[in-house]
């Protein structure tokens, strides 16, 4: 093969969805010449900025994307945070005020977070491979050799898998727990809004959370409704009168009735994570911990995964910066996990602890410094 027919690059990332294309745009932000970046996917990037699944950004993601120039875009803020538990007494109130922040976080499409990506890093120049896929690694003692489906190759000091999945699909990692619980997701209308206030409303079979999302009436809402496998079968099945119903009696009447549903999707939950790294290729997001959506951590642990790999490998492409962002990383990914693990399982099923749990919850409310520690490391991460 002529060397002509090769790609030479510092950085190959395999994956260009929120956490790749945040990778891409760090490293040049950081001084990476935008050719010496290379983005893989498999998808054109019409279709992913297509995608309308909402995604929740932290107050932290926001700066990051600032960063990058990849902020503002389409979302609706979050004010407050209110959670509780459903049949017990007890719940805690987040609020913007009690940090001085314009908003705890957003809540935007998916395709729109993409967009804004793709921009910053067509403004850098990072060479974009798509559609294409990655076929074999062969990694070597100074690069790694990528094979494309397509028949082209790319050679890279560092590759990067940023292409997670959704838990379904993944092969088993070191530390995995599947939490018997299916979450469908759907954009539905309501008819009291609360503005801006996003709800995690924890039930006997998992979560149910609904994050605003304006789509110009005012009264629209982000699902993820956590459930038994088997129960998420049959709710799939309903028309969207009886789905709105039950959806209803799940989360009670603090939002009036729910009056609309969009078309749902469903995928299995669990958590998948392993910090894989070799001296020329490292993980991160969702190729690194597939998360339970309790809480929305899983985009936001991945887009702090990028920015400091980012900062590491724009001092060289070398596995020293591989070590030094396994180390510095370690601690929020294992307390991010932590928190979301315990959270998914603790607070569903019928025993006699849910009523302590309850109560928990209005403890939280009541003791302002945990209040606000948890805000925080729901916002920043582990800093």
């Amino acid at each position: 093969m002529a060397d002509d027919d090769i790609l030479d690059v510092d950085v190959a990332v395999c994956g260009a969805g929120p956490v790749g294309l945040a990778l891409a745009a760090f490293l040049a932000q950081r001084g990476v010449a935008g050719s010496r970046i290379a983005l893989v996917d498999g998808k054109s990037l019409g279709q992913a900025i297509t995608d309308p699944r909402s995604i929740a950004l932290s107050w932290g993601s926001v700066q990051l994307l600032e960063e990058v120039r990849a902020w503002p875009l389409p979302a609706t803020p979050i004010h407050e945070i209110h959670v509780s538990r459903r049949g017990q007494l007890g719940r805690s109130l987040m609020d913007r005020s009690e940090h001085a922040l314009p908003a705890l976080g957003y809540v935007a499409r998916y395709g729109d977070v993409v967009d804004a990506l793709a921009r910053a890093c067509d403004r850098a120049g990072v060479r974009t491979l798509r559609p294409a896929r990655v076929a074999s690694f062969d990694e070597g003692p100074d690069s790694v050799r990528l094979l494309l489906d397509d028949g082209r190759h790319v050679d890279a000091r560092v590759a990067v898998q940023a292409e997670g999945g959704v838990f379904g699909q993944q092969e088993g990692k070191a530390r995995q727990r599947d939490y018997g619980q299916t979450a469908i997701i759907a954009r539905v209308s309501v008819s009291e809004p609360v503005p801006h206030r996003a709800f995690e409303r924890f039930t006997d079979e998992g979560p149910l959370a609904l994050l605003p999302q304006d789509g110009g009436d005012g009264h629209g809402y982000a699902l993820v409704w956590c459930m038994r496998p088997e129960r998420a079968l049959d709710v799939q099945l309903l028309d969207d009168a009886g789905f709105l119903a039950q959806l209803g009696d799940a989360f009670g009447t603090r939002l009036g009735r729910f009056t609309a549903s969009s078309p749902r999707v469903a995928f299995p939950l669990g958590l998948n994570a392993e910090a894989r790294a070799t001296s020329r290729t490292v993980a991160i997001g969702n190729a690194a911990q597939t998360l339970h959506p309790v809480a929305g951590q899983g985009l936001n642990l991945g887009l702090r995964d990028a920015a400091v790999l980012a900062r590491q490998l724009a001092r060289g492409a070398a596995p020293a910066a591989i070590a030094a962002f396994m180390a510095a990383r370690a601690q929020d990914r294992r307390l991010t996990i932590a928190l979301t693990d315990t959270m998914a399982r603790i607070f569903a099923g019928r025993g006699p602890l849910q009523p302590l749990l309850g109560m928990s919850l209005a403890a939280l409310d009541a003791v302002k410094p945990a209040r606000l520690l948890l805000a925080e490391l729901m916002m920043f991460g582990r800093r």
